[in-house]
């Protein structure tokens, strides 16, 4: 570490994560800034038992830190995410007993920004029947279909670090790339990039790729409304939360075949309504893996850690609470 001398914690309690989550040497790293550190898997029967005398919480993509873990942990200062995403964290609460909530921004942009396009060209180039009838030894080409991105309207709503980047990939494309966001990007809109209202922009577009964090805003902005304001032909992307989508809306029209759903992240989602979306051919599921690269994944750890021993020096980074 840059100071031998840096602060401590008592106890790290890592909740949901392990040893192949970090890798060796972030776990060493960790065993530098803390007196102890416990791993603990995420259904273990010791967590509110651990959290009690735990004073820097550690915590998976995906984990809930309600007001009653927080309530068992009266000497908590810091929770930490391995992610970008913090809506499950009840951060107005930790904010209010002092806590301080760290995320990861910015570590994946690239990658789930390739990953946004890696979607939409396997399902425009039919890539996973071409593999599979070239398996089977045909070679011919015969009873494919396909159409381009270029010239097409391409809209992208949130125009955050990753929102900024596939936005730009679709300019690169040749696409006719609009844009709706909470605030007005003008050095974007300087690259060709143009604003449009959302409703205008869900009404237009050919590819709609959604980028927003969940906030009360936000929950659900693609509305029933909104929903049935998309036009026929219509790929939508999700690699944003799908608490954006109203999911009754998005059922009943996909149910219409006119449009194509393509998301990831089924596992935030409970099993029920993961069944609903994929009775609909037109609905295409994939894992969460539009963050996972060499590059996002050693960045991530560099950060997590790096949030942890910043606050610890009395510079903490990341804030989100």
């Amino acid at each position: 570490m840059k100071n031998k001398y840096l602060p401590k914690f008592k106890k790290i309690l890592l909740f949901g994560l392990n040893k192949e989550n970090l890798g060796q040497e972030e776990v060493k790293k960790l065993g530098n800034l803390c007196k102890q550190k416990i791993f603990l898997e995420k259904d273990s029967p010791k967590l509110f038992g651990e959290l009690n005398d735990t004073d820097c919480l550690l915590v998976n993509q995906g984990m809930t830190v309600d007001k009653k873990m927080i309530n068992n942990a009266p000497n908590l200062k810091f929770i930490g995410i391995l992610a970008t995403g913090y809506n499950r964290i009840d951060t107005v609460y930790a904010k209010s007993k002092g806590i301080v909530v760290c995320n990861i921004p910015g570590y994946a942009t690239e990658s789930v920004a390739e990953f946004v396009f890696g979607l939409i060209l396997e399902h425009l180039r039919n890539l996973e029947k071409a593999k599979q009838i070239s398996d089977f030894g045909d070679f011919s080409g015969n009873g494919f279909n396909a159409s381009e991105i270029k010239n097409k309207e391409f809209g992208v709503v949130g125009l955050g670090r990753i929102g900024s980047r596939v936005a730009e990939i679709a300019l690169a494309f040749g696409a006719r790339v609009s844009y709706w966001s909470r605030n007005r990007k003008k050095n974007i809109e300087k690259k060709g990039i143009n604003y449009k209202p959302i409703d205008t922009l869900i009404k237009k577009s050919d590819f709609l790729s959604l980028h927003l964090s969940i906030t009360k805003e936000t929950v659900e902005i693609l509305n029933k409304k909104r929903i049935n304001l998309i036009k026929k032909g219509t790929i939508v992307v999700n690699v944003a939360p799908m608490e954006l989508i109203n999911l009754s809306g998005l059922i009943n029209r996909l149910k219409k075949g006119d449009m194509t759903f393509i998301f990831d992240h089924p596992d935030e989602m409970e099993k029920k309504d993961v069944e609903k979306l994929s009775r609909n051919r037109n609905c295409i599921a994939y894992p969460p893996i539009g963050f996972i690269t060499n590059e996002a994944s050693a960045f991530k750890k560099e950060i997590f850690v790096s949030n942890i021993s910043n606050f610890l020096e009395g510079r903490p980074s990341n804030k989100v609470s």
